[in-house]
């Protein structure tokens, strides 16, 4: 590891976990139809949207309805709402964000999420002033493993992509990474943490982890 000049943070899964909130939504749903979702069928929507895979169109599949998905989905966030009010950030994310800031290092966001999402949790937390910039799916950019997010995360920090370091908890983040040439570490959460991470340049269990190297480098480093 390298100390960055820049960190681009995922948001889902990396500073708090709503993957494990909205997946369960999911699951309540299809069990109170008979069905079964199982984590292994979700996983090419975590980091990324539906549009890789539709947990609705498959319900609907296999029980021969048609839903209505605003009622719905409504429904499914006050579930989620209610789960996450009672989190708090990812074990060792204030610690990063906070050692981050003393040590001049800018940060971003970068999520396939919505600009309401993200932004409206970024403010609950109280967390929302470290960044200086959103890059989100609503924002008109691909989700993952499109590289597209990362790329203007790039341009707006304007800096050599060495000099950055992205943090992702998912195969789709990992995977856009690389696609952006962007070096990448990977810090699985709950959801996440069978997938493959090979991809990613580091590999770490939690935030507090990472911290730890990051600190040991810039301790190491001769002035």
């Amino acid at each position: 590891m390298t100390s960055p000049r820049a960190i681009i943070f995922d948001f889902d899964g990396v500073l708090l976990d709503t993957e494990s909130a909205i997946f369960d939504s999911w699951a309540t749903l299809y069990e109170r139809e008979g069905c079964t979702l199982t984590r292994e069928e979700y996983a090419p929507c975590l980091g990324a949207d539906y549009s890789h895979w539709n947990p609705a169109s498959h319900l609907e599949s296999l029980t021969g309805k048609v839903y209505d998905w605003s009622a719905e989905n409504a429904m499914r966030q006050t579930a989620i709402e209610k789960t996450l009010s009672s989190m708090g950030l990812m074990p060792g994310a204030a610690e990063l964000l906070a050692w981050s800031k003393t040590h001049g290092i800018r940060m971003v966001v970068a999520s396939s999420s919505s600009r309401r999402w993200v932004a409206g949790w970024l403010t609950r937390l109280q967390i929302d002033t470290y960044f200086e910039r959103l890059f989100c799916r609503t924002d008109g950019y691909a989700v993952k493993p499109d590289p597209s997010l990362f790329l203007a995360s790039l341009r707006y920090l304007d800096l050599p992509a060495s000099d950055c370091m992205i943090i992702e908890d998912s195969e789709n983040g990992v995977l856009a990474a690389r696609n952006a040439h962007i070096p990448c570490c990977a810090v699985p959460c709950s959801m996440t943490s069978s997938g493959d991470f090979s991809s990613a340049d580091e590999l770490y269990r939690d935030l507090n982890s990472l911290l730890s190297s990051l600190q040991s480098v810039a301790t190491s480093r001769p002035d």
